[in-house]
């Protein structure tokens, strides 16, 4: 099962995939806090076709986040098979860190989408809304496992009912209260 080819999506309006993504689920990354909340994703598309993407999540009230480009891995192909490369935060030795974005599944309205990777190591749920339908969800975890997915290691996301505003979200206030 594990062998097939994963079914990628074809033609992805990228102009139309761009803006703010909540991760409604996802498997635990080592890259990520175990007790990140409100945890989302933010694409512009650069004037060369490339993505700039912002990754935030935060965990006891501070934010944390990074930064990398997204391309496609064929410029020529259609399909929706990115590479993510990250720019690993200053403290640590400044090596890209690249990462296949592969989107699954993306509804016709652009409002949830199912992004894997060949490995089958990572998944990700992401919907224009912080909350989505169970009917939704129990469908993106199907095809997910269609595809070969291990689904009993997805982990949803919380999320508050009022998601952090503006681009910094709450302040860092470095555990002062104020």
């Amino acid at each position: 099962m594990a062998n097939k080819e994963m079914e990628v999506v074809k033609g992805v309006d990228i102009k139309r995939y761009m803006g703010r993504w909540y991760e409604i689920a996802s498997f635990p990354s080592r890259n990520q806090p175990k007790n990140g909340v409100d945890t989302r994703a933010t694409y512009t598309l650069n004037e060369d076709g490339t993505v700039h993407v912002l990754n935030e999540t935060w965990s006891d009230g501070k934010r944390g986040s990074i930064e990398g480009t997204a391309y496609k891995v064929d410029p020529n192909s259609d399909e929706a098979k990115l590479k993510v490369k990250f720019y690993v935060p200053p403290f640590l030795p400044i090596i890209p860190v690249t990462g296949d974005y592969w989107v699954l599944y993306i509804d016709e309205d652009y409002q949830v989408a199912l992004v894997g990777q060949p490995s089958r190591n990572y998944l990700w749920i992401l919907s224009r809304k912080s909350q989505i339908d169970d009917e939704i969800f129990n469908e993106l975890v199907e095809r997910a496992k269609s595809e070969g997915y291990d689904v009993s290691k997805l982990h949803k996301t919380p999320h508050s009912d009022s998601p952090p505003e503006g681009e910094e979200g709450p302040k860092d206030t470095k555990g002062i209260c104020i």
